[in-house]
């Protein structure tokens, strides 16, 4: 970073330098500087406008756009020098602009101001963040539509209150996660829809008197209008605040899924048993394998959470327009953006690889009497009002639980000691295949509803591409 105290190119009015500590504490080009091709986008389509105006020669303008696309290169190749002291990316650039093509470089700001330039320049980071958000949360559901017709067959139990409570498939699970996805999906979908409008003209709160035209701006910036209001233009944060909402639930979802992976993987589960390439070690404990990755992924939804907060308590005060502020939206933007990439790319890369223990999660859907409910239903159908049913079945339970036997394991004289109304059929309800292939309909968790279901869910992903 610079240590140059180049004078302000705002400081006309002022009879006095700023501060240094002022200086250092105003200054936002230390994380905003990650906008800064944004930036240089949102200025070549702005000059390119001043030009197709006449506010700018064509020779001026080519000028500008040299110099910018100059400035891009020196970026990329990390030449480019970042002074504290010109505050901002947009002052950065526009400095290192007027250094290299002289004062013809000062007439790139001309009809806008930083408060419209830098509602732009999130807006544009943030269209970009969610369109990779976007694959790679497709990538996931990829994974787990995959994983879901591997395990089409595979019987485990399902849990209500974390206890046993009806045998489903491990693929029936692997798509209720994917439903989840689908829903995050939409919501920042809906989210880039509506901050896709271009702040470009606003200015610093009531537009410019030159003729510009704002529809050619938002049109070279990929945004489908202009917006329609200039004080909300350069204010509204609405857009940032929507994404970290979407991002809240997104992460809360991936924290389910860490909580189920972590349990699932214990000593104490031995469900499923997650890569070791996505897991580490202990320092002390050898044979220890810890799944590091659902872990800090439960962990940094919090993080997320608290941005939203951040963002929420950093607007509820303040009156139209444009405050400094506003500045401080930047870094729970990023911070999130970055975190819910990051735990997107882990999970994709790690479902594909996971292992599942097929014979552990039948073993405890048979141990947890997760056949009860179909008893249940099987005496219901031989005319027993439901509530009988399930005393009795209930009182079928307690002998299970005393003798240490599933429901399936009992005798068929044992069983009628309950209920005359249960006959030799009755075996053919208890076993969990029985009980997984009876939930035979949309939604439900037999195989081949599964398989089915897996196919709709991969055509909605196929038809995003198309």
């Amino acid at each position: 970073m610079s240590q140059e105290t180049p004078k302000a190119l705002w400081g006309g009015r002022f009879s006095e330098s700023t501060d240094a500590f002022v200086q250092a504490f105003t200054a936002s080009v230390t994380f905003d500087q990650r906008m800064a091709f944004e930036d240089i986008q949102g200025s070549i389509a702005h000059a390119t406008m001043l030009a197709h105006q006449g506010i700018l020669t064509a020779e001026e303008a080519d000028s500008i756009l040299e110099g910018l696309r100059t400035i891009e290169q020196e970026i990329k190749d990390h030449r480019f020098e970042w002074s504290v002291a010109r505050e901002d990316v947009h002052m950065n650039i526009e400095s290192r602009l007027i250094d290299l093509i002289g004062d013809t470089g000062k007439k790139l700001h001309t009809g806008r101001s930083r408060n419209d330039q830098v509602a732009t320049d999130i807006r544009l980071w943030l269209r970009g963040v969610i369109d990779q958000a976007l694959g790679e949360l497709t990538r996931l559901q990829h994974a787990l539509i995959d994983l879901a017709r591997r395990e089409s067959d595979t019987i485990m139990p399902g849990f209500t209150h974390l206890q046993a409570a009806q045998p489903v498939t491990f693929g029936h699970h692997m798509l209720a996660w994917n439903e989840m996805l689908e829903r995050d999906h939409g919501r920042l979908l809906d989210c880039r829809a509506r901050l896709n409008q271009c702040p470009l003209g606003a200015a610093a709160l009531a537009g410019t008197s030159y003729p510009i035209d704002r529809m050619q701006t938002a049109e070279l910036l990929g945004f489908s209008r202009p917006t329609e209001n200039s004080l909300d233009s350069v204010s509204d944060r609405d857009f940032a605040i929507e994404f970290t909402a979407a991002a809240s639930v997104l992460m809360m979802h991936l924290s389910r899924f860490s909580e189920e992976l972590i349990n699932w993987n214990s000593t104490a589960w031995q469900f499923v048993d997650l890569p070791d390439k996505f897991c580490t070690g202990s320092s002390i404990m050898p044979q220890k394998k810890n799944p590091d990755v659902p872990e800090l992924v439960r962990g940094k939804s919090g993080r997320v959470f608290g941005h939203l907060i951040s963002l929420l308590t950093l607007m509820k005060a303040q009156p139209l327009a444009y405050n400094k502020d506003n500045q401080e939206d930047k870094e729970p933007i990023f911070d999130t953006a970055d975190t819910v990439l990051h735990s997107l790319r882990a999970f994709a890369d790690m479902m594909p690889a996971l292992e599942v223990n097929r014979d552990r999660l039948k073993t405890a859907a048979i141990n947890g009497f997760s056949t009860a409910t179909d008893l249940a239903d099987y005496l219901v159908r031989r005319g027993l009002p439901f509530r009988d049913a399930h005393e009795v079945v209930g009182k079928a339970v307690a002998l299970g639980v005393a003798s240490s036997r599933d429901l399936s394991e009992m005798s068929l004289d044992e069983l009628q000691a309950f209920s005359p109304l249960i006959e030799d059929d009755v075996f053919s309800v208890l076993t969990v295949e029985g009980s997984v292939n009876a939930r035979d309909h949309i939604g439900g968790t037999a195989p081949a509803q599964v398989k089915a279901a897996a196919d709709r869910a991969e055509a909605r992903l196929t038809a995003r591409t198309v």
